[in-house]
């Protein structure tokens, strides 16, 4: 089923943004011209009464978002998983004490060294697909890796351990 999602102009107020569950159910964000946004869960029964109002402050928003957003990401690779044999998806924390911590992903040379690649990294809420080789460490960054079983353990130690070198 394809997500349909409706925009509709609201004169003096801004834009809401409606999209229908596949339980049926109707919600939407209303986004104010003066930057203030409400989530809006719609009556099931009457599809034009509002059955719940809950205005979002910027860091609500944001942080619903990067929930919704690393959810999403976990499960796509977590799909992908089960359709290649033999490919794993981990989550692999960088301790303080790793010598990549400020350091590039590109110095790790992950990928070249084990065959795993570094799909995103998960820091303080917040979702970074796709870094770039200049993306930087931080401790406590939560790293997710694509690879074989060897591939993982490979950038598991190449993290835990800093290994600078390689």
């Amino acid at each position: 089923m394809r997500v349909r999602v409706e925009q509709t102009a609201l004169p003096g107020i801004g834009v809401r943004h409606d999209l229908m569950t596949e339980s049926g159910r109707r919600l939407g964000v209303v986004s104010h011209r003066n930057g203030r946004r409400d989530l809006v869960l719609y009556d099931p029964d009457d599809p034009d009464a509002c059955q719940a109002d809950i205005p979002l402050t910027d860091d609500e928003a944001e942080a619903l978002a990067d929930i919704l957003g690393a959810s999403l990401l976990l499960g796509q690779l977590s799909g992908l998983r089960e359709q290649a044999a033999g490919l794993l998806t981990e989550q692999v924390a960088i301790p303080a004490a790793s010598s990549y911590v400020g350091r590039k992903l590109g110095d790790t040379k992950a990928r070249t060294r084990t065959g795993a690649s570094i799909v995103a990294v998960l820091r303080h809420g917040e979702v970074i697909v796709s870094p770039e080789p200049a993306f930087r460490f931080a401790a406590g960054d939560v790293v997710v890796v694509v690879g074989t079983r060897h591939g993982l353990d490979g950038v598991t130690a190449i993290l835990a351990d800093g290994d600078p070198d390689g």
